[in-house]
């Protein structure tokens, strides 16, 4: 890039997205920073991030799965509540075919201390990890996706956002495959799940080896087909 004059996208500082309470129970932290996984549904990592839009700000919840970088999955929601984050668990258990000792790691917002999404986590088989208060550090792979997020689509396009139905609809031209879907949104949701990743199936990533986060969990799989085959 150097050579030919390129430069990448910039991600400045954003707005700090933590809000936490000292009187909630403390979850420890089970990452320590180390976002390394060995295998898909090992760890996943989860934060939200703030859109200014002429109706109010919008937020969006990603749940990412740390093995191959991949959007498990995500949610617009006008409202910064544990129903925007409950919807986004909710349809990554859905997706994953509800895998059991994922540890989910997020930073000390109200949103995931919440008990509704404690109680979630824990009848799911699902354990939790948290940051520290206020440290993007500690969450900084999903800060990472944030940053590309905001970057690519919210600051990128430099449109007049109205509010969750347009951010909705571009959220989903960035992570779906299929960009071009009815803009009908209740459609858009229902066919949510039909459709493969374009963040996951194209985007490559140098910490797994410039693959795409589709192609590196597919020859993991593939290698446990083998192995099987061998024995």
């Amino acid at each position: 890039m150097r050579q030919h004059g390129l430069q990448g996208i910039w991600r400045g500082k954003g707005k700090i997205t933590t809000n936490s309470r000292d009187d909630q129970k403390r979850v420890d932290d089970l990452v320590n920073r180390n976002f390394i996984a060995h295998r898909p549904n090992q760890l996943w990592v989860a934060d939200f991030t703030y859109i200014k839009t002429t109706s109010g700000w919008v937020y969006t919840a990603f749940i990412i799965d740390v093995f191959a970088r991949a959007i498990v999955d995500w949610k617009v929601s006008n409202r910064m509540n544990t129903d925007m984050v409950m919807a986004a668990l909710n349809q990554a258990l859905t997706d994953r075919n509800k895998p059991k000792d994922v540890i989910h790691h997020s930073d000390r917002g109200v949103q995931y201390l919440s008990i509704r999404y404690t109680d979630k986590m824990a009848d799911c088989g699902v354990i939790a990890s948290v940051g520290t208060t206020g440290d993007s550090y500690d969450n900084a792979l999903a800060e990472t996706v944030n940053g590309l997020y905001k970057s690519e689509v919210i600051h990128y396009l430099k449109k007049s956002w109205n509010g969750v139905n347009d951010v909705e609809l571009a959220t989903l031209e960035w992570v779906a495959l299929r960009a071009q879907l009815s803009s009908c949104k209740a459609k858009s949701i229902i066919n949510r799940f039909l459709t493969l990743l374009r963040f996951n199936k194209t985007r490559l990533h140098s910490t797994i080896g410039y693959l795409s986060p589709f192609e590196f969990e597919k020859r993991y799989y593939d290698n446990l087909i083998l192995s099987g085959m061998a024995a």
